[in-house]
């Protein structure tokens, strides 16, 4: 491979991985439409990676159509760092998310979440201050007070599939046996047959609900498990092909060196 051969492949395979890296941000920026404000936690980081990708990859093109050196070694040299981060973070985020799922609720087709179940990492995301934040943030969407219009009869709501913030955070526990009322209220005149304490901090209040409750933050805890998951697969994708980008990189940049070091008068 000649040094103008090496330099053209380099020069592409940076051209591949900015498309790449535009992909990338286009992901982070679908998460961001998809989610509200309130479960946004990995939108932000996603893109930020798209744009180191993107910015190490024009240091790249760049350097190879010019046939800058120290370019195409700053490239290589992020480009590793970058695959470091990325197989750290998926590692992490596959051990992470490897505890907790829902149990079934009889007669619903609906799940509950125990925050006992998930890592200590997620119970930490949700400890006090933070869920400080997240609670009025709850507040604020539309998860429980779109339930009732959503589920006009009590035959509806039970076989609806609830996402588990709207099961943890607009409804009881199942255990505490409070007759439903509607998708939106239940019978709190009935004493509670559980222990649980989530069974004395629901309220019917818009504001109150069970935001307060463990089986809130376990249903947070759910979706931050699955949206971490994705997130973690996607990044698998994604280290994998830009493994092979560093390959090839590596290799063109290699025979690029070893040409010009046979040049006459070298």
């Amino acid at each position: 491979m000649g040094s103008s051969t090496s330099t053209f492949v380099i020069r592409w395979i940076n051209f591949f991985t900015m498309m790449l890296a535009i992909l990338v941000v286009g992901f982070g920026f679908w998460m961001s439409t998809h989610n509200d404000e309130c479960r946004r936690s990995l939108t932000i980081p996603v893109m930020a990676l798209g744009g180191v990708i993107f910015l190490m990859s024009l240091a790249g093109f760049v350097g190879a159509w010019k046939n800058i050196s120290c370019l195409l070694w700053t490239y290589l040299t992020m480009l590793f760092v970058v695959l470091v981060a990325i197989m750290v973070f998926t590692v992490l985020a596959f051990i992470i998310t490897n505890t907790g799922s829902g149990h079934a609720v009889p007669g619903a087709r609906y799940k509950e979440y125990r925050l006992q179940d998930y890592s200590s990492w997620f119970i930490k995301l949700n400890d006090t201050e933070k869920w400080t934040h997240l609670r009025s943030c709850l507040v604020k969407s539309d998860d429980c007070s779109s339930l009732s219009k959503r589920y006009k009869t009590l035959k509806q709501y039970k076989l609806a599939d609830l996402t588990p913030i709207e099961s943890g955070c607009c409804r009881p526990p199942a255990e505490c046996g409070y007759p439903a009322l509607n998708a939106s209220n239940f019978d709190l005149s009935f004493h509670p047959v559980s222990t649980n304490v989530d069974c004395k901090l629901y309220k019917n209040d818009r504001s109150l609900r069970c935001y307060d409750c463990n089986s809130c933050k376990a249903g947070v805890a759910q979706y931050m498990k699955t949206e971490w998951r994705v997130v973690a697969i996607f990044n698998v994708i994604l280290f994998v092909i830009l493994s092979l980008v560093y390959f090839v990189g590596c290799c063109a940049r290699r025979h690029a060196g070893g040409s010009d070091s046979k040049l006459p008068g070298r």
